[in-house]
C-alpha cells in the first residue's frame, strides 16, 4: 500500500515534501525552543492549489494537518507529533499587489508581516499590524491567531485589517472571498469564520488587507506616574487630546522596568527606577511641527497638573530604540530567570491594578520568592505576565494558571488576550467562554473538518 508520503510526493513533487528525516533537521518552533520538528512529514506548497491537493488527498486517508506560520506561536498552536504531516506557508510569500487609491494589499499567506511593512511604506502607505515576532511572523499565522501587537488602540487588531480572505478547507475545497470593499453584506461573511481560528477551520493561503497612509511624524516619550489611577487619567486624557493621532500606550509596572534597566540589562534607565509605573506613549500623525508641539503640550500640562511625574521624550531614532528595547526584548526576562511561564491576558483595564495584586499575593503564598513581572498594551486591555517560581513540573505550571486564571471569570476577563488557545490554555478555556458557546465551535469544527484533521486537539 502506498504511504501517504509517497502519494503527496506523486501528487505535488518532491521538492514540495520533505520526509520525516528531512523535517527532523528543521526547529519545531521559534520561540524559545531548541526541539527538532517531529512529523510524519513537511509539505511546503507553491500555490493555493498545492495546498488543495495536499489537504484533498489527507482528507481521503484520514491524516491529521498541522498548519505551520513563522512559528512564532507561544500556546502549542503549531506542536506536531510524529504522526502528523506540517504543512508550511513559506513559500506562498509573495505580495501580488498594492492598490495605492483603494489602499489594499493582497498578499499570499507566507509573507513575512516586516516584509510586508517595508514594501508598503516604500509605496506611501502603512499596514498598522505591529508585535515583537514581525521579523519571523507570517501574514497567515497573524490571520489564523487574530494577532493585536502595539497599535491595536488606534487601528485595531488583525480581523480590523482583513477585508478578503483565500482558504482552503479540510477536504481541499478552495473559498475564495477576496473582498476589497469595507462595506459588503451580502450574506454571512465568512472570513470571519477563519480569522483566530487557529488552523482548525482551514488554512489561510491569501488575503486582502487594509493600508493606512504612511505617517509623516512620530512622538515617542516615556512616562513616569505615581498610580494606576493616574495611568487611567492620563489615557483618557492622552485619547482626547490626541483623538485619532493616539497609536501606543504601553503599561510597564516598576519589577520590569528595573529589571530591564539595571545589569546585566544593556538598556540604562532613561527615567529613574523608582516611579511603580511607566507608560510608553507614541502618536503617529501627518504634521511633523503640529504633531510634535501638541504632544509636547500634553506632556507639559500633565505634569504641571500632577497628572504624570516624569517624562522623557525620544530625540533621535537611537533613543526610540532604546526605549521600545525595554519594553519589546522580553527575552531577556528567560536569560536571567529558568523557568518562566508567560501569560497574555485581557481585562478591564480599571480591574487590572487590583488583578495584579490578587496574582502577586497569591503567587507569593505558595512560591514567597516567585519572581513576577507585568507589562502591555494598556489602551487596549491587555496585559502580559511573565511568572518565574523556581519550578517546572506540570503541577507547578497548572497551579500557576490557576492563580493567573481564576480570578479573570469574576471580572468578566479572558484568558488569552492574543496568544491564542492552542494547547496550553485549552484546558482553561470554559473561564473565558460558556458551555453554549464551546458547544457552537465544536459544532462549527465538526461542519467544517468532519474528519477532525486540521491541527488536531487544538482550540476545542
Amino acid at each position: 500500500m502506498t504511504s501517504i508520503v509517497d502519494l503527496l510526493i506523486q501528487a505535488v513533487g518532491k521538492d514540495a515534501i520533505l520526509t520525516q528525516i528531512e523535517a527532523a533537521e528543521r526547529p519545531a518552533s521559534r520561540w524559545l525552543s531548541t526541539d527538532n520538528l517531529s512529523c510524519k512529514a513537511l509539505a511546503r506548497p507553491n500555490t493555493t492549489d498545492d495546498v488543495a491537493t495536499v489537504l484533498r488527498l489527507c482528507y481521503e486517508h484520514g491524516q491529521t494537518v498541522v498548519p505551520h506560520g513563522g512559528l512564532t506561536n507561544v500556546v502549542g498552536g503549531v506542536t506536531t507529533t510524529h504522526n502528523d504531516v506540517a504543512l508550511s506557508l513559506e513559500r506562498m510569500n509573495v505580495i501580488e499587489k498594492i492598490d495605492l487609491q483603494n489602499k489594499t494589499v493582497t498578499v499570499q499567506a507566507g509573507v513575512i508581516l516586516h516584509d510586508l511593512q517595508k514594501a508598503v511604506a516604500e509605496a506611501g502607505l502603512l499596514f498598522p499590524l505591529d508585535l515583537g515576532a514581525k521579523g519571523s511572523c507570517m501574514i497567515g499565522g497573524t490571520i489564523s491567531t487574530n494577532a493585536g501587537g502595539l497599535q491595536a488602540i488606534r487601528y485595531g487588531v488583525m480581523r480590523q485589517l482583513v477585508l478578503g480572505l483565500e482558504v482552503v478547507l479540510a477536504d481541499g475545497t478552495v473559498i475564495s472571498s477576496m473582498n476589497k470593499m469595507l462595506k459588503n453584506n451580502a450574506g454571512y461573511d465568512l472570513k470571519h469564520l477563519f480569522i483566530g481560528s487557529e488552523g482548525t477551520l482551514g488554512i489561510v493561503t491569501k488575503a486582502v488587507l487594509k493600508l493606512e497612509d504612511a505617517p509623516k511624524s512620530k512622538n515617542t516619550a516615556l512616562i513616569g506616574l505615581s498610580s494606576f489611577d493616574k495611568a487611567i487619567a492620563f489615557l483618557q486624557t492622552a485619547k482626547r487630546e490626541l483623538a485619532n493621532k493616539l497609536t501606543t500606550f504601553e503599561i510597564i509596572w516598576q519589577d520590569y522596568y528595573r529589571l530591564m534597566t539595571s545589569p546585566p540589562s544593556s538598556f540604562t534607565p532613561p527615567l529613574p527606577q523608582n516611579y511603580p509605573y511607566y507608560v510608553l506613549l507614541e502618536a503617529l500623525g501627518q504634521h511633523q511641527e503640529a504633531d510634535e508641539v501638541h504632544f509636547q503640550n500634553l506632556l507639559e500640562q500633565s505634569l504641571e497638573t500632577g497628572l504624570i511625574e516624569d517624562a522623557t521624550l525620544a530625540q533621535s531614532q537611537q533613543e526610540l530604540d532604546w526605549f521600545w528595547g525595554i519594553r519589546e526584548k522580553v527575552d531577556f526576562v528567560f536569560q536571567v530567570h529558568q523557568p518562566v511561564f508567560l501569560f497574555d491576558v485581557s481585562l478591564p483595564i480599571t480591574d487590572m491594578e487590583s488583578y495584579i495584586h490578587t496574582v502577586i499575593h497569591d503567587l507569593k503564598a505558595v512560591w514567597p520568592q516567585v519572581h513576577f513581572y507585568s507589562f502591555g498594551h494598556m489602551g487596549d486591555g491587555n496585559l502580559h505576565l511573565f511568572v518565574s517560581c523556581g519550578e517546572n513540573s506540570p503541577e507547578t505550571r497548572h497551579r500557576v494558571e490557576e492563580i493567573v486564571f481564576l480570578p479573570l471569570q469574576k471580572i468578566g476577563g479572558s484568558i488569552t488576550a492574543e496568544h491564542g488557545i492552542g494547547l496550553e490554555k485549552k484546558p482553561w478555556l470554559h473561564l473565558s467562554r460558556t458551555p453554549e458557546e464551546i458547544a457552537l465551535m465544536r459544532t462549527l469544527k465538526q461542519a467544517l473538518d468532519p474528519k477532525g484533521i486540521l491541527n488536531p486537539g487544538k482550540v476545542v
